[in-house]
């Protein structure tokens, strides 16, 4: 399989991912589905994992391996598979990118899980705090109840942070991947956009 090819799959696969976590994280700005008060948000949120990370970071890596298939690779010092191993070797590098952001978003959704969603533990002196500590509301469904408000925020910040965690789990791989296909591509030559063979992935 030519490894251009293989790169624009990977870069199709990439664009729709990145727009979830976008709006994962858009939507975590409004807790339980709810407009509150900009420091009434968990503050992983304003980390921007799903739409610095998995989102604006992530578009680079998708561009780049969308347009290596169609590469004008017709040659450099009479090298005609030359601009093609090039353009493989520089996609390597924003995959690298892709893998960063990936993983930055992966770091900042895995924190928020554990740390959990900051909600109203106290209607009488409206009182907001982190009610959850290590990770001891995962295995104890009970003790959701001591989040009064917003209403549901706590299956509301599980839910999509655990979204932005798997979405940014596949992006990474999915980087890693180009990451050998591109150092595959530079290695065995041009991929025959200008008469040439097609090289193996």
């Amino acid at each position: 399989m030519c490894s251009g090819s293989f790169a624009k799959c990977l870069g199709i696969t990439l664009i729709p991912l990145l727009i979830v976590c976008v709006l994962c994280n858009i939507l975590l700005f409004f807790p339980g589905g709810k407009s509150v008060e900009s420091d009434h948000i968990t503050t992983e949120v304003w980390y921007f994992g799903g739409i610095l990370g998995s989102g604006v970071l992530m578009i680079f890596p998708a561009l780049v391996f969308l347009g290596l298939k169609n590469n004008d690779c017709c040659g450099c010092c009479g090298n005609e598979s030359c601009g093609q191993r090039f353009a493989m070797l520089t996609s390597i590098l924003f995959a690298a990118v892709g893998v960063l952001g990936a993983g930055y978003s992966v770091i900042v959704s895995a924190v928020a899980i554990n740390h959990g969603p900051l909600c109203l533990v106290n209607t009488t002196v409206a009182l907001w705090e982190y009610p959850f500590s290590d990770g001891d509301y995962l295995s104890n469904k009970d003790i959701w109840s001591l989040c009064l408000e917003p209403v549901g925020v706590v299956s509301w910040h599980l839910s999509l942070f655990s979204v932005l965690l798997v979405m940014g789990l596949i992006q990474a791989a999915l980087c890693a991947v180009q990451v050998v296909n591109g150092l595959l591509g530079a290695l065995c030559g041009g991929c025959g956009c200008c008469g040439g063979g097609q090289y193996p992935l």
